[in-house]
């Protein structure tokens, strides 16, 4: 485990839930992180190091978990790929199309298990009715509305404010949280943008934490390489009293439309009933993913996992073109991200 903060010392625990797998070393720069997840994984007896490099050379770590700044993301990852191992890489793959298209680089001749920490992926109900979408339950997809909305600021105390309202670190908060959001719209809609525009910045927290440089709301327009339109909002001052709050995706069609957060279709026409088209499943989404992850390895099947570098890099690159197109207050193409996959 390679960053043990709020992120990597919760998925410690999916990790810990394995049968037949040892959490066998640590590795983080804040001695009281170090410290709880040392105690936390006391069961499995893990050596503790605070230089990732040190973790990376151990020759009983198989595969590693990375969940450190975002800035950190592609260095580690291509360093444990280069060591022999598999690779668990939390969201985004990266923050900067040539570092992003570099790490696809060097995992192709790696020929190792990577799977991105882009949990929805592992939801059974959102693969199904994405299926049933593709399948044409809707028609043709034209359009896609999505937001991901919340009531406040992240707290500007916590122990990643370090990192997380530095633009330059966490690549913003489109790319370090949205990239979720974005990558189920890719998801649904078959495709990846071809142009994207918006605005936004920090409109109610400006320069503060002091010397912030992420934003606290935008609006964002993506046009697909099918032809597919997306509206997308994020925003952290959301009452929590008003309606709308939250997350979500409405996938219009020729035929009507799909609120992938509940599974359910509304056909066109006034006489269409709402249907559900699948039942709620409860499942630790988390733990699915690492579980994904481990059985790929056991098979030797690196296609096999719910989301793999390629969803990663589609995924970030998605939300870079959208923060980039806002930054410069202008449309920007995905041939303008300069990188090939």
């Amino acid at each position: 485990m390679v960053g043990v903060g709020n992120r990597g010392g919760y998925v410690m625990k999916s990790v810990m839930a394995q049968t037949g797998v040892r959490v066998a070393a640590i590795c983080d720069i804040k001695p009281d992180r170090l410290d709880k997840a040392a105690s936390a994984a006391a069961r499995d007896n893990p050596a503790v190091y605070r230089d990732y490099r040190a973790l990376i050379d151990d020759k009983g770590v198989n595969a590693v978990h990375i969940s450190t700044p975002c800035d950190l993301h592609v260095e580690h990852a291509i360093a444990a790929l280069k060591a022999g191992k598999h690779v668990y890489l939390e969201k985004p793959v990266g923050i900067t199309p040539a570092s992003i298209g570099e790490l696809v680089k060097v995992a192709r001749q790696a020929n190792r298990v990577i799977q991105v920490g882009q949990q929805l992926r592992s939801d059974p109900r959102m693969r199904k009715t994405i299926e049933r979408i593709h399948q044409g339950v809707i028609g043709k997809v034209v359009m896609i509305k999505a937001q991901r909305h919340a009531g406040d600021d992240l707290p500007h105390d916590s122990s990643s404010a370090d990192w997380f309202f530095d633009a330059k670190r966490s690549g913003d908060v489109i790319v370090e949280m949205s990239v979720h959001n974005l990558d189920v719209c890719n998801w649904a809609a078959n495709s990846r943008p071809e142009r994207a525009s918006g605005f936004g910045g920090a409109l109610v927290w400006p320069n503060d934490p002091l010397g912030r440089t992420n934003m606290d709301g935008y609006t964002l327009s993506y046009e697909y390489a099918n032809g597919v339109k997306l509206s997308f909002s994020q925003v952290f001052f959301h009452p929590r009293g008003l309606p709308g709050n939250g997350q979500y995706w409405y996938v219009y069609g020729t035929e009507g439309a799909v609120d992938l957060g509940t599974s359910t279709l509304y056909p066109r026409g006034r006489d269409g009933k709402p249907q559900v088209l699948f039942p709620e499943e409860k499942v630790d989404l988390n733990l699915a993913h690492v579980t994904s992850f481990i059985e790929a390895i056991r098979t030797s099947s690196p296609s096999s996992v719910s989301a793999d570098l390629m969803v990663g890099a589609h995924g970030a690159l998605t939300a870079i073109l959208g923060r980039d197109a806002i930054y410069g207050k202008k449309t920007l193409t995905w041939s303008d991200l300069g990188v090939e996959l």
